[in-house]
């Protein structure tokens, strides 16, 4: 499989080039000169980007390359009032102030949709499918049963994630080993996200005796049994499909609306992983609908997984095969995407995680900050030793839950978040306008580094919200899975991350399992790696390595 960094490296390397090209037609001819003549509406609102003849159009390299920046000095220049930016191939209103967050929040969804914005963004009918996009029903169960199920599945999330590191990191005693942090994380987390999503028939256990793991003589991991025998092939297909989604997304994007159905025919390979999918699930879903129809739904045994939740809550066709696997494959996509490719200017409808933008930074943070590890070490001791592994020892587990907040706030995974489409005429408090057909977003980056709000806000202050926790009354605001104006990386309101707790969950498990399981250190003499940007996405270098070693 090419690794992820290669991947990458090709989007970047395509993106002023290649994916310019692909859009050349499209940029030329009627649309183009209707767009960029006709009089705009939005012509009332402060610009930040190309106000040229060509509009929207002539700041899309510049979106691309520097949004951050540009969001920013608006933020700044403006006071938090709107502006408008140069996206590609259109104007965005970026709003900051929290009355007007708080309003597009409560916006009902007929006037200010998150679903359209998300489908502008991503092309989900071409790129996902036409029934992913209008019939999200994986949302609510993501919402309702996956948070419901998480104590009792926390053992095989932290099973997972155990025999997961082993296996990758390959560590010879402790003798330290360079490893790309990306790909590493990526393999971690998209088994253990299939260990919840399929189960063990895709990730099947073989014979190999027990793997025992120690790291400190009064604490000892359970013995875990090797993983030969889990599925490479399915695993390789969830992160190359991500790959293509966005891939598609941003290449359809390129081109007129009218053209997107021809382009996602042409320019994807989503087609061809649905068929590949299918080769995988069919066998699986098959068999379980034949003890269904046999023997009723609560059937014994029944898998608790979200494959079997997906198949009680489908109806007609949606119960067939390829749509099945079209829909694994879309909660696959939501729990890997936010990877340093999240370069449009929303997310996708289930947003289950930003697992990339959390947890590689942190490792960053850690292996270039030695002095944090010890503080962690003894919370994760004390609560574990209390608790054992276990969802309710995440749950006390502040400084683990602090230090991954905060990675959220001063990296993140976006400029901008809270994404809406205006899906008819919208007028704000203040009397701000957005014509039909606008996108509107929260310039949520400069929030989170805005020191009016969080002090020294351009410093990593990893214990910051466990201090903030500590004060009366402030313990539920600052706990990572919590969303306000002033913290927006799972967005906010009713659209906010659904999958926020199993992320956290996750993510907790992973970092405290790292902390407490192995020595982290970059290179001698290396850097922190710095952010990768694209568009208005954030997230941590696609090529940096990470040095691991067992602890000692």
């Amino acid at each position: 499989m090419q690794s992820l960094a290669d991947n990458l490296k090709s989007v970047t390397e395509k993106a002023p080039l290649e994916l310019v090209t692909y859009g050349v037609a499209g940029l030329v001819g009627v649309t183009v000169l209707v767009k960029i003549t006709r009089k705009s509406a939005l012509d009332v609102f402060p610009t930040v980007g190309s106000s040229g003849l060509l509009g929207p159009y002539g700041g899309a390299l510049k979106f691309l390359r520097n949004c951050s920046s540009m969001i920013r000095a608006g933020y700044s220049q403006y006071g938090g009032k709107p502006f408008k930016i140069a996206a590609l191939g259109q104007w965005l209103v970026v709003v900051s102030e929290p009355k007007l967050v708080e309003e597009l929040r409560k916006a009902p969804d007929e006037h200010m949709s998150f679903t359209e914005a998300t489908n502008d963004a991503l092309k989900i009918e071409y790129t996902l499918g036409y029934e992913i996009h209008h019939n999200a029903y994986h949302v609510p169960i993501i919402r309702s049963q996956l948070t419901r199920n998480l104590t009792a599945l926390y053992p095989e999330i932290r099973d997972e994630i155990v025999v997961a590191f082993e296996e990758t990191l390959q560590l010879n005693d402790h003798e330290w080993t360079t490893v790309p942090a990306l790909d590493t994380a990526m393999k971690v987390i998209c088994r253990t996200s299939n260990r919840l999503f399929v189960g063990l028939p895709l990730c099947m256990y073989s014979s190999s005796p027990p793997l025992p793991l120690r790291f400190t003589a009064k604490f000892r991991l359970p013995p875990f049994r090797s993983s030969a025998g889990r599925n490479a092939d399915w695993m390789d297909l969830n992160i190359e499909f991500t790959v293509d989604v966005l891939k598609g997304g941003i290449i359809i994007n390129m081109f007129p609306e009218f053209l997107a159905p021809l382009v996602g025919k042409l320019f994807t390979n989503v087609p061809a992983g649905t068929r590949r999918a299918e080769k995988h699930l069919r066998p699986i879903i098959e068999e379980r609908q034949r003890f269904i129809d046999e023997y009723g739904r609560d059937w014994a045994d029944k898998p608790n997984d979200m494959l079997a939740w997906l198949m009680d809550e489908a109806e007609g066709d949606e119960r067939s095969v390829r749509l099945l696997a079209q829909r694994m494959l879309t909660v696959n996509f939501s729990a890997i995407h936010a990877s340093p490719f999240p370069f449009m200017h929303t997310a996708n409808p289930m947003l289950m995680s930003s697992f990339f933008a959390d947890i590689i930074p942190s490792l960053y943070h850690l292996a270039a900050n030695p002095q944090y590890v010890q503080p962690l070490r003894e919370e994760i001791e004390a609560v574990v030793a209390k608790e054992g592994w276990s969802k309710i020892a995440m749950t006390k587990m502040r400084k683990v839950d602090s230090f991954l907040k905060e990675t959220q706030r001063y990296d993140g995974i976006g400029s901008l978040s809270m994404s809406r489409k205006a899906l008819k005429d919208f007028t704000f408090s203040d009397g701000t306008f957005i014509p039909k057909g606008t996108i509107v977003s929260v310039a949520s980056r400069a929030i989170h580094h805005d020191s009016g709000i969080y002090d020294d806000a351009d410093r990593f202050d990893p214990f910051r919200f466990a201090d903030l926790r500590a004060e009366d009354g402030e313990a539920m605001k600052h706990q990572m899975v919590s969303t306000n104006p002033d913290f927006l990386s799972f967005g906010h309101g009713r659209h906010a991350c659904p999958g926020r707790f199993f992320a956290a969950n996750e993510l907790k498990t992973m970092l405290a399992h790292v902390v407490m399981a192995y020595d982290v250190k970059l290179a001698d003499g290396a850097p922190r790696p710095e952010l990768f940007e694209l568009g208005s996405g954030l997230g941590a270098s696609p090529t940096a390595k990470v040095m691991f070693r067992k602890r000692v």
